[in-house]
């Protein structure tokens, strides 16, 4: 077998923690949301149980209102700020206030059909987990019905320190009640990471909203940072096309059309947010009222759930050739080039395996086989060149972040299977 093959698995393997999987050692050390569901499509393709356990454990989180938390806190670490002090949520474990972009529904349908239909008996009650949790979506982060779901916290968004961020994040007060004792910048190189600024800001809203008691409408209400999101809005977007076929499936009739009439309000939404003159997507920005046109990523994923006419699938794709031209690993999380393209720092530059894994699907969706295998093999040579690296600088092919890093194996072994 493939050498690289063996240690993906045994990287899923030694982050195990009983079910389910942290990210890496120390610096992530509990059940993060999105990275899980991706871990689980991994686990899928070669263990089966292990892959429902995964999402299992991560269900064990959810909320009664229906939100499954981005942090799972299954057991205690002192590694990681902020932790379950700081959050002050009142779930029976104990869980961060805030949510991630909804891969869990994506990655059920995967492992549904990974193990046949044997198994409806325990896909059923994740079904049930994953459309309580579409359903808070729709209610708490779009009240007013627009098909966009907005993002009230920007590591809600996956992109943490994303420059998407930095014009509706600089309105957000950097005074805390809460001391900042960053650890992540012990484990990690502090110009890989999110600045300090930023880190003050980002404990500013979870004060904010545990001071809210982590009610939704009054978040809503209190919300200093509100942004719709089309990179979440994809994302929930195909996690709605994946629910309605189980549903289907499940014989779970009404829900499926429930489900469909949501699926086709987003659809709608995420189509009126193209851009032609920035060959893009874009999101906006719900205080200001205005587009977030800063170049990142975001704006290529909903190719991964719209069917999108050639014109705008082409000039896509023309917007991504040309930012990865002369580029050692694509595709680059910030256009390269601008003043705020950092290749080393986290969401503001380099190239992450699942946001390529996204792009994958969504290019192979829309009929670009040739950008798609551009992209699976850059992801993969970057992989067996520098191992298995949260992240890559797209500019020298170096492997930065967290190493050992569990989504980027479960990416190596989905991206070996195509």
């Amino acid at each position: 077998m493939n050498k690289h093959l063996d240690e993906a698995r045994r990287i899923l393997a030694s982050n195990d923690r009983g079910g389910y999987t942290v990210p890496t050692d120390r610096l992530y050390p509990f059940q993060w949301n999105w990275d899980s569901a991706f871990v689980a499509m991994g686990f899928a393709l070669y263990d089966v149980d292990r892959a429902y356990r995964e999402l299992e454990r991560l269900a064990e989180g959810q909320w009664a209102d229906g939100m499954i938390p981005h942090i799972i806190f299954h057991q205690p670490s002192d590694t990681y700020f902020p932790g379950p002090s700081v959050w002050r949520t009142r779930h029976s474990i104990p869980t961060s206030g805030i949510t991630q972009p909804p891969v869990f529904a994506i990655a059920l349908r995967k492992v549904h059909e990974a193990a046949g239909s044997i198994t409806e008996a325990r896909t059923l009650p994740l079904y049930e987990a994953a459309l309580k949790w579409h359903r808070w979506w729709y209610c708490a982060r779009d009240p007013e019905g627009t098909g966009l779901v907005a993002l009230l916290h920007p590591w809600e968004t996956g992109s943490d320190n994303s420059p998407a961020w930095d014009i509706a994040l600089a309105r957000v007060p950097t005074t805390t009640e809460t001391a900042v004792a960053r650890k992540d910048t012990g484990h990690v190189n502090a110009e890989m990471r999110p600045r300090d600024e930023d880190y003050k800001r980002f404990i500013h809203l979870v004060d904010t909203y545990a001071a809210c008691g982590w009610d939704p409408a009054q978040q809503w209400e209190k919300a200093p940072f509100k942004v719709a999101e089309v990179q979440t809005t994809a994302i929930l977007l195909k996690a709605g096309e994946d629910l309605e076929h189980l549903a289907r499936r499940l014989g779970r009739k009404d829900e499926a059309a429930e489900i469909a009439a949501l699926n086709a309000r987003s659809r709608k939404a995420l189509l009126a947010q193209w851009r032609p003159a920035l060959s893009r997507f874009v999101s906006r920005d719900l205080i200001s009222g205005e587009d977030v046109e800063a170049p990142t990523q975001a704006g290529f994923i909903p190719l991964l759930s719209l069917d999108l006419e050639e014109e705008i699938a082409g000039a896509l794709v023309g917007e991504m050739k040309a930012w990865s031209k002369g580029l050692k690993v694509v595709f680059p999380t910030t256009k390269p080039g601008i003043e705020s393209f950092e290749p080393k720092r986290y969401w503001r530059g380099p190239a992450w395996a699942i946001i390529n894994w996204l792009l994958i699907d969504g290019l192979k969706r829309n009929r670009q086989p040739d950008l798609a295998e551009e992209l699976r093999k850059s992801t993969i040579d970057a992989i067996e060149t520098e191992g298995f690296a949260e992240y890559f600088d797209p500019m020298t092919g170096e492997g930065c972040g967290g190493l050992g890093f569990s989504w980027t194996a479960a990416a190596y072994l989905w991206l070996m299977r195509q």
